[in-house]
């Protein structure tokens, strides 16, 4: 459970936020974007971000084939960090230790 608690936590706490600043936001995700584009200070931060998250979709997709599970599998964590950046690999983090431990509780039953 140790290696599911510091993501889900993380992941209630911030999905939480995101929720409750689009709820209310004068601005749409998009005219915010591009507003954040709009300046070179800004932007760096957002490339770099971006940049960040590449990286963990391609952690992704290589854990999940390494895992033996399909590379499609990871496409709606891709989707998810393409448009909120950390929920996705937060998410996914969440995920695959829940499948852990029940692997491990199903190994454990089989012996």
């Amino acid at each position: 459970m140790k290696s599911v608690a510091l993501p889900l936590i993380a992941l209630i706490a911030f999905a939480g936020y995101t929720v409750s600043v689009m709820v209310q936001a004068e601005q749409s995700l998009i005219e915010f974007g591009i507003s954040l584009m709009s300046r070179p200070d800004t932007a760096q931060v957002v490339i770099d971000l971006y940049l960040l998250a590449t990286l963990a979709g391609v952690w992704m997709y290589r854990d999940a084939r390494q895992r033996g599970r399909s590379g499609l599998s990871v496409i709606p964590y891709l989707l998810l960090t393409a448009v909120f950046v950390s929920v996705g690999p937060l998410l996914y983090l969440v995920v695959r230790g829940v499948q852990n431990r029940k692997a491990l509780v199903d190994a454990s039953q089989q012996v």
